[in-house]
């Protein structure tokens, strides 16, 4: 039987690996993302784009029932758009503040809320993308983390609250991961040389994750070899918290 999946963030970097690597898996996907770049997935009826801003009301219902009109089903949702950003804590605006809540944390909440009738029918899985900067102190980042830091306890009061339904829940926790996301956030440093030479050094690996590395953790946490597992947050840090 055909599993059908909803990923937000699609368009690129993690989401658009987790994508890629669920469609290789025989899954079918509506793939959301506010770029048009979503677009680019389209692939023989198993990939549905869904242009749309995961902030608006709206989009998590039109997400899942794009996927129950499309495929008649929904197993798994992947919370994976969100935003990032370095700021000392004295610097941060109360707009920066609301503006990182609106992207990295209410729409996980939305998505699932409008997801879980159906994933309890098919005894399905959320898969949320967290970070280590929910898990550790990491400077420069006080409202980024507290963004992820949510979204790890959403992942774990949701594992108690729909084990009863037979629903799984759970979360990456990725280091720096080599994307665009990350190139941008790096460009805007005043050395960005020197903090790429941070970052490497601080992943006991010597490098960053790939998109491809952490989606196939996201696909693990999904697949049947898991199936005992729930309410974990697996970091995919190249050893970072373990120093």
């Amino acid at each position: 039987m055909d599993l059908t999946a909803v990923v937000t963030g699609a368009a690129r970097g993690i989401g658009r690996s987790v994508v890629t690597r669920l469609r290789a898996e025989g899954y079918r996907v509506v793939a959301v993302d506010v770029s048009p770049a979503v677009a680019d997935l389209a692939e023989d009826g198993r990939v549905v784009p869904l242009p749309a801003d995961v902030t608006a009301a709206a989009t998590p219902d039109a997400a899942v029932a794009r996927a129950i009109a499309a495929f008649g089903r929904l197993d798994l949702l992947v919370n994976n758009a969100g935003r990032f950003l370095r700021r000392p804590i004295l610097d941060t605006t109360d707009d920066e503040f609301d503006a990182l809540f609106a992207v990295n944390v209410r729409p996980a909440f939305r998505f699932a809320r409008a997801a879980l009738p159906h994933l309890t029918d098919a005894g399905g899985c959320i898969v949320n993308v967290a970070s280590i900067s929910g898990l550790i102190g990491v400077p420069n980042q006080s409202v980024y983390a507290m963004t992820k830091g949510a979204v790890v306890q959403l992942t774990r009061q949701l594992a108690i609250e729909c084990a009863g339904r037979g629903v799984r829940v759970n979360a990456v926790a990725p280091g720096a991961v080599d994307t665009e996301f990350m190139a941008e956030a790096r460009a805007a440093d005043p050395d960005p040389a020197a903090s790429l030479a941070v970052t490497l050094s601080n992943h006991p690996i010597g490098r960053m994750s790939t998109p491809d590395e952490v989606a196939r953790a996201i696909v693990f946490l999904a697949s049947p070899e898991s199936a005992g597992i729930t309410g974990t947050i697996l970091s995919v840090d190249g050893g970072y918290v373990a120093r």
